[in-house]
């Protein structure tokens, strides 16, 4: 390793997990060098190959890392090969990358004497840490319980990957709205009004909210304003009068908001000027439904999209489909339930339920599709509902959102408190990333729906259990 003995800089160990939840991983620790186990670049062998859909990552990393070492001798690859020239900007790194055959450790060298590959990775680090002593030697690994193994083994220091991070505490998230205490007009000190249409914009100082984004409702405690802000210069922030009863009496194929933040996700979900609608919340906010009701109302009754795709992320990242029989939409059914399931809510009182079901199904075009073969597709003229996303990464994510072509409306939907993937968390899944990347864009709007309002067995469940 170069360096040696530098407190300047640190020494970073790689598990296999942040290989496969950032390809480029190694990429990311500036000057600082990097060393990758044997036992990773075995594991990353072992799911190239395999039907996962993680297998993709392990061979995008496998390139990424013999791009820069396809030169380099075994004993430059074991010293290290430095990282200079392969990034730009300020998170350029310029620390150097090895390869540590830990497969070679004689035993006296190691703490954990049992071949398991977690084990394995854990005594490269405390066998670098003995050696580079005062350096500091760290162990990346989103495992938590490997990092309880390292800790209690003597390993200093052991972190997250948390370059991908961009907020520290989920309850950081942008909600997609702001409340001003008491009433809105008593805060406001000037204010110059204008009528475009039948729509009212007040342009007010942009002091009253520093940290307003475009798209961005604003309410007031009295429940008499609602506004949306669609402009933002350097002093000043255009906000859209939208009035709190006619927020509130906004409906969509026969459903009508029972809440606020139902009626801001129905106006931004109905708004042909907004691209991609990102809504959060507890199970049994109202996500699913919202979503589906407004795309019918926009595909059926106002004909602005020739069909509804929907969606979701599937146990095991998409594996298990194949052994279910089928069509791709058949043996997405079990999945999309919670699609069905709000169809026929919306339907419940038609005099044959399943008849218009069979009918609005057909006549809106809606499609069940896999997250598998959305790669390589462009989708155009279309609504597209993503469902369950907070179990994907910010890579899969960027896979599906690339595939909207002209004229379509992505609308994402999760609740990040019931994440199933092993790897993810609320801060570092990639619905996360998404609301926090694209609160700035013009073309999207983020709504946290607050309120259960499946039942008040549902409602009672999600605040005390």
């Amino acid at each position: 390793m170069p360096r040696k003995n530098s407190t300047d800089t640190k020494i970073y160990v790689l598990d296999t997990n942040i290989l496969l939840h950032e390809p480029h991983a190694f990429l990311s620790f500036k000057e600082h060098d990097v060393v990758i186990p044997m036992t990773v670049l075995e594991e990353l062998d072992y799911i190239k190959d395999s039907k996962k859909d993680v297998a993709r990552d392990a061979r995008v990393s496998i390139r990424a890392m013999e791009d820069l070492l396809h030169d380099a001798t075994p004993e430059d690859m074991l010293a290290g090969v430095s990282m200079e020239g392969l990034g730009a900007g300020q998170t350029a790194p310029s620390g150097s990358l090895s390869i540590f055959a830990d497969l070679n450790m004689v035993e006296a060298q190691q703490v954990f004497t049992s071949n398991e590959n977690d084990n394995r990775i854990i005594n490269v680090a405390l066998h670098l840490q003995k050696t580079f002593a005062p350096q500091k030697v760290v162990l990346v690994t989103k495992d938590l319980n490997m990092r309880l193994k390292a800790k209690g083994a003597g390993l200093a220091h052991v972190e997250d990957y948390r370059t991908d991070q961009l907020i520290t505490d989920i309850k950081y998230l942008s909600r997609g709205f702001h409340t001003f205490e008491g009433n809105f007009w008593d805060s406001v000190k000037s204010v110059d009004s204008r009528s475009e249409g039948r729509d009212t914009i007040h342009t007010i100082p942009k002091s009253m909210l520093p940290e307003a984004y475009i798209n961005e409702f604003l309410l007031d405690e009295t429940k008499q304003f609602a506004g949306l802000v669609e402009e933002i210069t350097d002093d000043h922030l255009e906000v859209l009068d939208l009035g709190y009863e006619r927020l509130m009496g906004r409906h969509a194929w026969g459903i009508t908001p029972k809440n606020i933040g139902q009626a801001m996700a129905l106006h931004a979900l109905l708004d042909p000027h907004i691209d991609m609608v990102i809504l959060t919340g507890p199970a049994g906010s109202g996500k699913t439904l919202l979503a589906l009701a407004a795309a019918l109302e926009m595909v059926v009754e106002r004909n602005m999209y020739d069909k509804i795709i929907v969606t979701r992320s599937t146990p095991e990242i998409a594996e298990s489909i194949g052994f279910l029989p089928g069509t791709e939409e058949e043996k997405m059914l079990p999945w999309l339930a919670a699609i069905t399931d709000s169809l026929e809510v919306l339907h419940k009182h038609d005099e044959n339920t399943k008849g218009s079901m069979n009918y609005i199904m057909e006549k809106a075009n809606i499609q069940y599709k896999s997250v598998n073969f959305m790669r390589g597709r462009s989708i155009q003229n279309a609504i597209v509902i993503l469902d369950e996303s907070q179990n994907l990464t910010a890579s899969q994510l960027k896979t599906i959102i690339t595939r909207c072509g002209e004229g379509t409306k992505l609308i994402v939907g999760g609740n990040l408190a019931q994440i199933d993937s092993n790897y993810l968390s609320a801060v570092t899944s990639g619905l996360t990333y998404l609301v926090e990347k694209f609160k700035d864009f013009s073309g999207s709007a983020t709504i946290n729906l607050d309120g259960v309002v499946r039942s008040r067995l549902a409602s009672f469940a999600e605040e005390n259990l």
